[in-house]
């Protein structure tokens, strides 16, 4: 028993590394995706969300989302870590998969990957200080709370609702707030006018192509790791559903904003990538290689028809995270009751009722902290700060500074 625990746990540790990997992923894609006045501001609250994430579940979030015994809408088994030491050794008995030190550090990676995702949402005219409040209660409370209702045998758990690794509790967690923030905000300055919709083109299509493939690798992880073992069967078939997806809806975003623009636009490729890595993440693990393949085909077409959506709303989505996050995530959530070995009538009343509980806590709990942050400091920079970039005037400096000698 202690051999595979040993093997699976490494298991475990790997993914989490991957996981972890995937910070650097969407730091890469939201900088690729913006303008190069406001990249210091992207990375600073990337690197604000992994540190305080961390911090926040090992305080309260791990026992917020895994309260143990509770009522099947909140619990809260107490602050802080508990030693999973027994007799001065590992304690075996926690799980037969992994560590109770492995199970944290695993799920506050995904509880980090939530807030990272309204990040790119917000980027280029929110206040660094309100990001930052709504980073340590979303991530801290909202979240968590969320994720109990599913991952921690909520009702939603008994329910019968499925997601495998958190199309719905990660990615639309993090994707109804993004909406909720992105229509208190407004757009940025410029974009609608006119009766008109400008694009503003990203600073660097290498950095956002690198994001994008290291997302996917990330993945790997992601979903392999929640297979919560290294099961070789079910890992296999985990990655292998994946990767499909992620190549099937890169292919078909491609196709369709080719057909419908008549140009080859990359970043409608990576979103669409990402729109069928988020796709399948509800059901990996019960999806055969051709569900994944018509799982990712469709999410590729969601993400142009998304992209367009989003504009004519008037709602400006810098990165496309809420049609690669929130509606894409809720396709794949549905999906689980289409394809697949749990595919019935059932199954999918189960996941529309998962997708409406998950809508009602994440947009009311992001109102409730967005809203009165624009009403007390503000959400949004200044017209100035705004128009001349926010690494100058919260930051001090330039991501890519002139080192060349100056002429008098």
């Amino acid at each position: 028993m202690e051999g595979m625990l040993t093997i699976n746990n490494v298991w475990m540790m790997i993914c989490t590394a991957l996981v972890f990997f995937m910070h650097l992923g969407f730091a890469l894609l939201e900088i690729g995706l913006t303008r190069q006045k406001n990249t210091i501001n992207i990375l600073f609250k990337n690197l604000f969300i992994i540190t305080t994430g961390l911090l926040l579940y090992c305080l309260v979030g791990f026992n917020l989302m895994y309260p143990g015994e509770f009522n099947g809408f909140f619990g809260f088994a107490g602050f802080g870590l508990d030693s999973p030491m027994l007799n001065g050794g590992l304690d075996l008995s926690y799980n037969e998969g992994y560590s109770y030190w492995t199970d944290f550090l695993f799920q506050g990676m995904f509880a980090a990957t939530a807030a990272t995702i309204v990040s790119g949402a917000v980027a280029e005219r929110m206040k660094l200080q309100s990001f930052f409040i709504f980073v340590i209660l979303y991530v801290g409370i909202v979240y968590p709370i969320a994720g109990s209702w599913k991952w921690g045998g909520g009702f939603l758990d008994e329910l019968g609702f499925y997601d495998f690794a958190g199309s719905t509790l990660v990615h639309s967690v993090g994707g109804w707030a993004a909406l909720v923030a992105i229509w208190l905000l407004g757009a940025r300055i410029g974009k609608f006018r006119d009766g008109k919709i400008y694009a503003f083109p990203g600073h660097n299509m290498a950095y956002a192509t690198a994001g994008v493939i290291i997302l996917w690798l990330g993945w790997f992880g992601f979903n392999g790791g929640s297979v919560l073992s290294a099961d070789p069967a079910a890992t296999s078939l985990v990655l292998v559903t994946t990767c499909l997806a992620a190549a099937a809806g890169g292919i078909s975003s491609f196709l369709f904003s080719t057909f419908l623009y008549k140009n080859y636009d990359i970043t409608m490729f990576l979103n669409g990538i990402l729109g069928g890595l988020v796709g399948i993440t509800a059901g990996a693990d019960v999806m055969s290689p051709l569900d994944a393949i018509l799982i990712g085909l469709i999410a590729g077409g969601i993400i142009v028809g998304g992209v367009a959506l989003i504009d004519r709303l008037r709602l400006d989505d810098p990165v496309g995270a809420v049609t690669v996050h929130l509606i894409c995530g809720i396709w794949g959530t549905l999906a689980v009751g289409i394809f697949g070995s749990l595919a019935g009538w059932d199954q999918f009343l189960y996941q529309l009722i998962g997708i409406g509980s998950y809508a009602a806590i994440c947009l009311v709990g992001s109102f409730l902290i967005f809203y009165p942050l624009k009403l007390s400091i503000g959400l949004r920079v200044s017209s100035r700060e705004e128009t001349d970039g926010l690494d100058i005037h919260e930051h001090g400096m330039e991501a890519y500074p002139d080192f060349g000698l100056k002429q008098p």
